[in-house]
C-alpha cells in the first residue's frame, strides 16, 4: 500500500491524500476538519484534545486506503 496514514501526520495531510477520509474523522466525532488546527496539529494531539482513540482513527484510516487498493 502507498498510502500509509501515522499519528504524527496532521489531519490536513490525510485529506490531501484523499479527501474521502473527511468521513473516517467526521465518524470518529472530529468535527473540526476546516479549522487551523488541523493543519498545524498531528492526529495524535488532535485526538488527545478531543478524547479519541488516535489508534483505532488511524486503523480505520489506513483500513480506508488498503480497500481502496483491492
Amino acid at each position: 500500500m502507498a498510502d500509509k496514514v501515522t499519528k504524527d501526520m496532521t489531519i490536513t495531510s490525510v485529506l490531501m491524500m484523499d479527501r474521502g477520509t473527511a468521513q473516517i474523522f467526521m465518524k470518529h466525532g472530529m468535527h473540526c476538519l476546516g479549522c487551523p488546527a488541523a493543519a498545524g496539529e498531528s492526529i495524535d494531539q488532535a485526538s488527545a484534545v478531543h478524547g479519541i482513540d488516535a489508534d483505532k482513527l488511524v486503523d480505520d484510516l489506513n483500513q480506508y486506503f488498503a480497500n481502496k487498493g483491492e
